[in-house]
């Protein structure tokens, strides 16, 4: 696949700076769910997860480091250069499931079996919820399917926005 070159300006949700993809570059991406991508931001190189924002394109969340290196901030317009990862990098695994794992060892084994974009859907799908009962339900869910051989959350629209965060029924909310 060919690089994705665009310009973006960078908006704030709440205390999360992001950008998101023009619908003419997010329609290149090979997928309208989450998408690991790698490039570079105003000459930065980096790897982020796309993730959906519910109509269509996608947005990745700009942390401080990647905002200074690229010398820019909420408002900037940023010259950007990507394409589709080779490879998806671990998950970052949130605290709650990696103690329910460590407490699980078969589970855990699992676990990694499974690839790592099945792990990012896992976590996704746990995480797209506010209540941290629903969430704790949803662990114990993909552990009874893990164990039930599925691979993956099963009915999970890989193409809405799932951090409760900056979204809302699946939708990126709209910028500060």
């Amino acid at each position: 696949m060919s690089t994705i070159r665009f310009n973006a300006k960078l908006f704030k949700i709440g205390s999360w700076t992001l950008l998101r993809l023009p619908k003419s570059a997010s329609a290149k991406l090979p997928s309208r769910g989450m998408t690991m991508v790698e490039g570079t931001i105003n000459g930065f190189r980096f790897q982020a997860a796309l993730e959906p924002d519910g109509k269509g394109s996608h947005w990745f969340k700009v942390d401080k480091t990647m905002s200074e290196a690229a010398g820019a901030d909420t408002g900037d317009n940023v010259t950007l250069a990507i394409e589709p990862a080779k490879e998806w990098p671990e998950p970052k695994v949130p605290a709650d499931l990696k103690t329910a794992l460590e407490a699980a060892p078969q589970t855990q084994t699992l676990w990694m079996d499974i690839t790592p974009m099945a792990r990012w859907d896992w976590i996704r799908w746990i995480g797209s919820t506010k209540q941290p009962e629903t969430r704790k339900r949803r662990i114990e869910v993909a552990f009874s399917k893990l164990k039930a051989g599925e691979r993956r959350p099963c009915c999970f629209n890989r193409t809405v926005c799932t951090i409760p965060d900056v979204s809302n029924n699946g939708i990126l909310l709209k910028p500060n």
